[in-house]
């Protein structure tokens, strides 16, 4: 066991070397922007992976936290000058006290019956932040620009302060998820996600781990929210917020493997270059072919390979020996 721990952590050293390289030497900015996108949707899936990975609530709400993160760093750095790393901090928070509250009164739900109520809950929050004059409305936010630099969360002149800061995001979501894992935490979601009733007779208090689950989740998700309205400098509830979001990122964690800590990374290193791709060089033809070949692939893989690309190479691993 300690000798595949090892090679599992020889192999993620290696890639997270291979990923700090990997802007130096590929210098093409419209890849790199694919990359960026990589990164932030694999911490989304990690995030989305703690809730519904571990601990079996399969949330289709999660583009809410994402928009609620963007909305509350940009609108307290237009409306106040808050600096976008506090206002990232505050959405964060907040995503987590919405989650709570949302979370508690769905503490008795479960399997679809949770997965609606969280749908439910995300065209809600859009539809509200759509029509919410404050915050912009349908027309959205757009940030000013500041002068530039690490203390103002903006760059001008490069992608690779970005890269690196997604990059840095992604692996302490991943070290999250990992402590989480290990820790008597992690098998107290696993004995949620078996069985409920099991988990309360075992003394444990479903309702309070359901609710951590669901506010960590929510507020690593909120930071990559503030994270893209950062890096777009605009928002709005249609390009934050939409249900697509949610479910790409439940596509990403299943196809990669939901349960494991690098099966949403696998995942989204498949899916979002594929999206990115086939959308760039088939989609503005406007036939809809590239979306086509991504449900096509997307169910090929999920036919063949229903505990995800990182189970499959896993037990091909398991077998060798």
């Amino acid at each position: 066991m300690q000798n595949v721990m090892t090679k599992q952590f020889s192999y993620i050293g290696i890639a997270l070397i291979l990923a700090i390289i990997f802007p130096l030497v590929i210098t093409n900015t419209a890849v790199q922007h694919v990359v960026i996108l990589f990164f932030m949707f694999a911490m989304m899936a990690v995030a989305w992976n703690i809730m519904g990975g571990y601990a079996g609530m399969f949330s289709f709400g999660q583009a809410a936290f994402f928009g609620i993160g963007a909305y509350t760093s940009s609108f307290l750095l237009i409306s106040y000058q808050v600096n976008p790393w506090i206002g990232m901090i505050a959405g964060g928070l907040v995503a987590a006290f919405v989650a709570a509250a949302i979370g508690y009164p769905c503490s008795d739900l479960r399997g679809h019956y949770f997965a609606i109520a969280t749908i439910a809950f995300g065209e809600i929050v859009r539809i509200l932040f759509n029509n919410w004059k404050l915050i912009g409305a349908a027309e959205g936010l757009s940030l000013p620009m500041l002068d530039g630099g690490f203390k103002d969360f903006m760059f001008h002149s490069s992608k690779l302060p970005y890269y690196y800061i997604i990059l840095a995001f992604l692996i302490i979501a991943l070290i999250v998820c990992y402590l989480i894992s290990t820790s008597k935490m992690g098998y107290y979601f696993r004995a949620i996600k078996e069985s409920h009733d099991v988990a309360k007779v075992l003394g444990i208090n479903v309702v309070w781990y359901r609710l951590i689950a669901i506010m960590i989740s929510a507020f690593l998700t909120a930071m990559a929210g503030s994270f893209y309205a950062q890096y777009v400098l605009y928002i709005d509830p249609e390009s934050v917020m939409l249900l697509a979001i949610s479910v790409q990122l439940v596509l990403i964690s299943m196809l990669g493997g939901a349960g494991s800590i690098m099966g949403p990374v696998v995942g989204a290193l498949i899916l979002v270059p594929l999206s990115e791709f086939t959308r760039i060089w088939l989609g503005h033809k406007g036939t809809g072919v590239d979306m086509l070949i991504y449900g096509f692939l997307i169910t090929l893989i999920s036919m063949y390979l229903p505990k995800g690309v990182w189970g499959f190479f896993t037990n091909m691993g398991k077998r060798a020996k």
